[in-house]
């Protein structure tokens, strides 16, 4: 549909207002943070640089530290429990233990400490250290003879420094070394706890993390990566920094330092990587190949740009202040045409719907009193209806003046012995009993509207305590199977709604009596539309499956049942319901009995009534002698027409 002429937006107010705040903007925070850019951004990167490798630096120093100090006095150990255990003495043995305790209480740190000499292997325990972690001792021992080979490497000269943590599960470093002394030589390694190191590389902005020459993560600060004994040797920058014949150095790199744990032989493929910019530093230890290497995000370094944002905000309300000045010129366009507007609202408010008013303004101002003269016509169609639902549809276009057919699912529900409550109510509450009846009506009759709508259907109409609903009509749920299932369904509902209503009432209260209720339910082509007068109309459904739906509510009362469904909807849905037939019934206009069927319950549901028993016994009723049920005499009673009697 082509746009009228009157309706295109020749300068919108947007645009206006967007045209002259954008000038300001630009010429204000622009010029503001291209001179922070400038300024900043070069101090932030060097102090980023200078602090990340000064990290480096600290962490390969104190990790070099502990294994340097570790090692000496080891190497100190055992000089002194070889020269005391060689004197054959029991108390220089006693000394010798006495050494080895003396250096476990000087390092905490040495959870295990074995060395070989002469062939034979001594181990000596931190009883302390397993016993405040709740170590089996015997670990020991395992880790050790599982590790035979580089104990074996050790004693020929090499240093290696190998991850612990996934059997003790725990921080652990083991470190192997050689060791020559006093005319001897063997091989030593020292189970060192690494808690303390984890924490100091985890400490602050910059994550530092140490690995070893097979690129085993050694020290990192989530333990987790540790305790699964992750490998990081496919990852790129790890190889480059090793290839490296720098000893340390910094770089920008494209990489990612959040390892995901898994196991050693299934290293981090390259694929999974997701790279990110970072300021990277490392520093090769003397031990066993060790490097040390922190990093720091390359975005996060400039995150402090933010804050030099809060030191130019008198500036910005300078530049805002212009601002609203040139736009406090430009309103005048606006209030002008607004205050127009306002006073057509409040008219239409007063209920004055039809509206005759012309703006001159060419923008979305203008375009919006021509929708509002359009929106006061559309509020008279909707005067008419009484279902919102459906007279927004109508204003919407999406239901046209005229009959349709449709195959919908017709629902009748009525009060059972709503005259005889209306005088009893009138003998209790005499001139107050009209204001009674409508709240106590009203109050189930929201319950009865709430089923229908939540299942998708529409009200019809109230008729005294009566509810006509229809499903198929003005909306549908895509099929006349699937109308029907949401009819029966708000039924049951309904019947769920009344027994919550009727829980707390009792039979002889006139002012709040509990409600019984029929239901009759037809399926079938309907002919649905707008029928009423100029004045006013409503959406409605007509032809014989409403009336055959109308007679079959009244049928549940001789049938002592609440639900009552006929062949038509039965062959649609009667796979998906538990029912009992009932006797057929002979309905004027009509050839053939109709047979009915009274609704216990959905297949699917597993709680609720299984029978036509239990659900009378549910709704408090006694069966009913079918033999002596006059079915044709109740119907009787609905027929159309008059006849000479």
């Amino acid at each position: 549909m082509k746009e009228n002429q009157g309706d295109k937006v020749r300068f919108s107010i947007g645009n206006k207002l967007i045209t002259i705040i954008s000038i300001i903007v630009i010429l204000s925070l622009g010029s503001i943070t291209a001179l922070v850019s400038w300024m900043v951004r070069e101090d932030l990167k060097i102090a980023a640089e200078e602090n990340n490798f000064e990290t480096n630096r600290r962490a390969a120093e104190e990790a070099e530290e502990i294994l340097a100090n570790m090692r000496s006095a080891s190497a100190q150990l055992i000089y002194t429990i070889n020269i005391l255990s060689a004197q054959k003495d029991t108390a220089q043995q006693a000394a010798a233990q006495q050494a080895a305790d003396f250096f476990f209480a000087q390092n905490p740190r040495a959870a295990v400490f074995t060395y070989t000499l002469k062939g034979e292997r001594n181990v000596l325990i931190n009883k302390d250290y397993f016993l405040s972690r709740d170590i089996d001792q015997s670990l020991a021992e395992t880790y050790f003879n599982d590790n035979e080979n580089s104990l074996s490497r050790a004693a020929q000269g090499e240093t290696a420094l190998l991850n612990a943590a996934p059997v003790f599960t725990r921080p652990v470093l083991a470190l192997f070394f050689p060791y020559q002394g006093a005319g001897q030589s063997g091989a030593c390694c020292v189970l060192i706890a690494s808690e303390k190191l984890v924490d100091s590389f985890g400490s602050g902005a910059n994550q530092s993390f140490l690995i070893n020459d097979k690129c085993d993560l050694l020290i990192h600060s989530d333990s987790s990566l540790l305790l699964n004994g992750v490998n990081v040797a496919d990852f790129d920058f790890i190889r480059e920094i090793q290839e490296s014949p720098d000893r340390n150095k910094q770089q920008i790199i494209n990489a990612d330092f959040n390892f995901e744990p898994q196991a050693s032989e299934a290293p981090v493929k390259k694929a999974e990587q997701k790279a990110t910019r970072y300021y990277m530093a490392f520093t090769k230890l003397a031990y066993g190949g060790c490097i040390v290497i922190t990093g720091i995000e390359h975005d996060k370094v400039f995150e402090g740009i933010i804050a030099t944002t809060r030191r130019n905000i008198y500036l910005t309300a300078a530049v805002l202040f212009i601002s609203v000045m040139f736009v406090w010129f430009f309103s005048k366009t606006i209030s002008i045409p607004l205050k127009t507007l306002s006073t057509a609202a409040r008219s239409i408010e007063g209920g004055q719907f039809e509206q005759q008013f012309q703006l001159k303004s060419r923008d979305e101002i203008g375009l919006l009193g021509t929708s509002f003269r359009k929106m006061s016509g559309a509020l008279q169609i909707f005067g008419r209806f009484t279902n919102r639902e459906i007279a927004v549809r109508a204003m919407r276009g999406e239901i046209k003046p005229g009959g349709l057919p449709k195959h919908a699912t017709i629902f009748f529900s009525d009060i059972r012995g709503f005259t005889a409550l209306s005088e009893n109510f009138t003998k209790a509450f005499g001139d107050q009993a009209s204001d009674k009846i409508v709240f106590w009506l009203n109050n189930y009759l929201t319950s009865m509207v709430e089923c229908v709508e939540k299942t998708g259907g529409a009200v019809d109409k109230f008729i005294g305590d009566a509810v006509m609903a229809h499903w198929g009509t003005a909306y549908t749920a895509g099929s006349p199977r699937k109308d029907a299932f949401n009819c029966v369904k708000a039924a049951i509902m309904m019947r769920h709604a009344l027994i919550a209503l009727n829980k707390n009432r009792t039979a002889n209260d006139p002012g709040n009596p509990p409600i019984r209720i029929g239901c009759g339910i037809n399926s079938g082509i309907v002919t649905a539309g707008q029928i009423g007068s100029e004045l006013r109309m409503e959406y409605t459904v007509i032809g014989d499956p409403v009336n055959l739906a109308s007679r079959v509510e009244s049928l549940t009362k001789p049938l002592a049942t609440d639900i009552l469904i006929t062949e038509d909807t039965y062959n649609l849905i009667g796979d998906s319901l538990i029912t009992e037939e009932m006797p057929p019934v002979t309905v004027k206009g009509k050839a053939k009995p109709v047979r009915l069927f009274a609704v216990v319950n959905f297949n699917e549901v597993k709680g609720g009534p299984r029978t036509i028993e239990e659900v009378r016994k549910l709704l408090g009723v006694e069966a009913p002698e079918l033999s002596n049920v006059n079915l044709d005499a109740e119907e009787k009673k609905y027929k159309i027409g008059s006849e000479k009697k």
